[in-house]
């Protein structure tokens, strides 16, 4: 048995005893109940992650190696089938897929002039980005691995990051990081983009809520978290501030099934977990400090994925709720 299989098997078995490991052929089984859950070429494994109901929760660790994405690490999200992407691994203009076991490779290389930022998918398993440099929202098919344009729009300042309804309408921050100041977009099916909010501070994070009727905006520079009523077909009212910081930076935001908002604080390396009302519930202790954005996965969708720029890398860490996205791509089509 190799070196390295003797390492993390010593390891399992001192942590880990409800599973079963068996090796044969260099190749690493781990299974439970009678069921293999990881299978793994030996010469192949960097780290293998597990969680179980034993798993502390709001504990963030290691998901990948340090220092295999740019400092434009962003971007992670999931696809239906539980695959984490993320954007500029090993070189800018990339799109990374990550593995169960925290294992990263190409998956796709943006157009030239590309560069993504954020992601999302819709509940087809299509994939859309936030082109920043390209001035554009991409598109790659379902099944695909080939990035087209969905919209450009020469109004766009840099298109940032993403939400999206259960009825494929997104919206797109879009800041000018120069002048402090950005504005919001729609984009609907149709593909036409339409300016909601042209005199906002440096858009950033978006979401939408778990019951759709909220658009939350966060504006990196001004340090606010603004929450907009929401319809149906997208439209937007009733702007209210729903946050406000003294310190630090503002990043990507994910809900979660329950309606509670989880808020990259750049700089200072937490996740902060706010109600729907507004309540700060917790922060998130991470172990790098540049935190740009958080995406839910895992089985049971409870398992969240963070971005660090200054350790170029994704850690991760358990929750009790799962992803409101997750969930809404999990359910019945």
């Amino acid at each position: 048995m190799k070196e390295k299989t003797k390492a993390i098997l010593t390891a399992f078995f001192a942590v880990i005893f409800s599973y079963g490991i068996v090796t044969a052929q260099d190749t690493l089984y781990i299974y439970k109940s009678g069921e293999v859950v990881i299978k793994q070429a030996v010469a192949e494994i960097d780290s293998i992650i597990f969680y179980d109901a034993n798993t502390p929760l709001y504990i963030s660790r290691d998901f990948t190696k340090a220092g295999i994405f740019t400092s434009g690490c962003e971007g992670p999200a999931v696809d239906s089938t539980g695959n984490l992407y993320a954007v500029n691994l090993k070189n800018d203009g990339t799109i990374g897929i990550i593995n169960s076991h925290g294992n990263a490779r190409i998956f796709s290389t943006l157009p030239e002039g590309s560069t993504g930022n954020g992601i999302r998918f819709d509940r087809q398993d299509n994939m859309y980005i936030a082109d920043y440099t390209g001035h554009n929202i991409l598109c790659i098919p379902a099944g695909d691995s080939v990035a087209g344009v969905y919209v450009h729009n020469s109004s766009f300042n840099q298109p940032n990051d993403l939400a999206i309804m259960s009825n494929g309408i997104l919206f797109a921050s879009d800041p000018n990081w120069g002048d402090n100041n950005g504005k919001l977009w729609r984009i609907g099916t149709d593909k036409i983009p339409v300016l909601l909010d042209a005199n906002m501070g440096t858009t950033n994070g978006i979401e939408v809520s778990n019951d759709e009727k909220h658009l939350y905006v966060n504006e990196s520079a001004q340090l606010k978290i603004w929450k907009f009523d929401l319809n149906e077909t997208g439209e937007i009212s009733n702007k209210t501030l729903f946050a406000s910081f003294t310190d630090y930076g503002l990043d990507g935001m994910r809900c979660d099934a329950d309606g509670n908002l989880y808020v990259s604080r750049y700089d200072k390396g937490v996740i902060a977990v706010f109600s729907p009302e507004g309540s700060l519930l917790r922060e998130v202790q991470l172990l790098g400090k540049a935190v740009s954005n958080i995406a839910f996965g895992g089985s049971d969708g409870r398992t969240c994925y963070v971005t660090l720029q200054d350790r170029k890398m994704i850690e991760m860490f358990r929750t009790e709720t799962p992803g409101r996205e997750w969930k809404l791509n999990h359910s019945t089509k």
